[in-house]
């Protein structure tokens, strides 16, 4: 087998540094791995080789394989001995001064063929190459951890990389078997900036008293098809490297409101608490295991009042069909009774706003979030407001409840839940596509790849509906007035056009 890149050097021996060598040899590559650190090469390599033996015992290499691969792999004591190396990926701390110093050596000591790449995952790859003779020859080339099972790299274009350098890495990745998506030189490349969405929002929710971070976590995990809830993935990957790409994000975009990071994380930072691997994080952890409290029993109500549901509820055809099939008695005047269950669904706004601009008593009144077909979820959210009574609350949470499917409730809140982190994820990604970024189709794949969503946000746009996606960002914006909330053109122009979030623009 021919590869991109027969002799190729890792510069850094940690975890990221280990996982890039392995599959670069296993891609067929001769492979030297080298660090500052006296001994850390040696170190990585018998990790790696550790690794290989674990997958022969597995049986996914014979012994012939796995001595070819330990072949392939050394450990060297000098920079000096990756002079002949045809690619040279950087590995080492997140530290730009370090990095281009690290390229400035490289620079005079390898060919003037051979390619240079930077596994940063937040530094500017143009200013990492600034200065150096050929910043052509530099790109960006982010792996994610851990790099044998995350099935994607993110190729940074830096402003003078040569286009030939970006494709020769993207076939090179094809050889290691990942799945090479073409990125811009912004803050956060594709990965780390569409997936801002997902966590700042669900910082805010529970930072404004909405729910707490176990409810979150159950909404979107059950009502949206998230594989974690974002309180879960962050106490997964640690505090100690979020929180900091948060802040890093939202500095290189000169303090846009959307990426603002949260206190939340900033406290917990500064506390040590980091998630699983200080064994307390959103959660705490005995032995590996997150210690849950267990959801309240639904309440139980002896008679349920009749219910009316706001002509102007999201999917009212739908809601009055559950209604009726959970057994309650349906109202169907044009105003409820003094007695009535009063049901709103809305899209973007608040229970609050709803009943004010209905004239509907508040007192009476809770709403359902029903933005994705009740079909197709595993959870129902219901909104009170503050002036909800607790009978009402409890026949509502009741009700919903009947068929055992389960059921949150939270104090209100604009776009409830899953309306404002979906909305959220899909507006960052459609002004992606707007500053160009990277294309939808490498934006779909890089998320889905590299958060592992149910879906990338542009189909979970399609899903939902690019106008129902509008309503609830215009109407978020209305009830909180941040322009965080301030819909994407890109989405805009779609909404108004009736167009599919997957259409390119030519």
């Amino acid at each position: 087998m021919i590869v991109n890149y027969s002799k190729v050097a890792v510069v850094g021996a940690g975890a990221m540094g280990r996982g890039i060598a392995q599959i670069a040899a296993q891609a067929g590559s001769t492979v030297l791995i080298f660090d500052t650190f006296a001994g850390a090469a040696e170190r990585g390599r018998g990790a790696v080789v550790a690794q290989w033996q674990k997958l022969h015992e597995k049986g996914k290499f014979d012994a012939a394989q796995l001595a070819a691969l330990s072949e392939r792999l050394h450990a060297v004591e000098s920079l000096g001995a990756l002079a002949d190396c045809d690619l040279v990926i950087e590995a080492v701390v997140e530290d730009m001064a370090v990095k281009r110093q690290l390229f400035r050596e490289l620079e005079a000591l390898v060919a003037p063929s051979a390619t240079l790449a930077t596994n940063t995952s937040s530094l500017s790859v143009t200013a990492i190459a600034a200065g150096l003779a050929h910043p052509e020859r530099i790109a960006g080339f982010h792996f994610f951890n851990p790099v044998p099972l995350m099935k994607v790299v993110e190729v940074v274009a830096g402003f003078k990389t040569d286009a030939a350098v970006l494709k020769q890495l993207a076939g090179y990745a094809a050889q290691m078997g990942h799945s090479a998506v073409q990125a811009q030189d912004t803050p956060g490349f594709i990965v780390n900036h569409a997936g801002r969405g997902f966590g700042t929002e669900a910082l805010r929710i529970v930072g404004e008293g909405v729910a707490d971070f176990a409810t979150v976590d159950r909404i979107l995990r059950d009502q949206a098809g998230f594989r974690l809830g974002p309180f879960e993935l962050m106490d997964l990957t640690a505090l100690d490297v979020s929180h900091p790409v948060m802040e890093s994000i939202y500095r290189q975009y000169y303090e846009e409101p959307r990426y603002r990071p949260s206190v939340i994380t900033a406290q917990r930072l500064a506390a040590g608490a980091l998630g699983r691997k200080t064994g307390e994080g959103f959660y705490r952890y005995v032995d590996g295991t997150a210690q849950v409290t267990p959801e309240p029993a639904a309440p139980t109500v002896d008679v349920l009042p009749p219910v009316w549901v706001s002509p102007r509820a999201a999917r009212r055809a739908e809601l009055l069909k559950l209604v009726h099939t959970l057994g309650a008695q349906i109202e169907t005047g044009a105003a409820p009774s003094s007695l009535a269950l009063i049901l709103v669904a809305p899209l973007g706004f608040d229970v609050t706003t709803v009943a004010a601009v209905e004239r509907l008593d508040a007192t009476r009144t809770v709403g359902i979030d029903l933005m994705i077909d009740d079909a197709a979820t595993k959870r129902r959210v219901l909104a009170t407001n503050p002036a909800t009574r607790r009978d009402m609350r409890d026949a509502a949470h009741a009700l919903f409840a009947r068929d055992g499917k389960a059921v949150s409730v939270i104090r209100d809140s604009g776009g409830f839940v899953t309306q404002r982190v979906v909305g959220t994820i899909v507006n960052i990604a459609a002004d992606m596509c707007q500053q160009r970024v990277c294309s939808p189709a490498d934006l779909e794949t890089a998320v889905r790849l590299g958060l592992g969503y149910p879906r990338g946000p542009l189909a979970m746009g399609d899903l939902y509906g690019p106008t129902n996606m509008l309503e609830v960002l215009f109407n978020l914006q209305t009830v909180y007035g941040d322009p965080r909330y301030r819909p994407s053109p890109w989405l805009r122009r779609r909404g108004a056009l009736g167009l599919s979030l997957m259409h390119e623009e030519e």
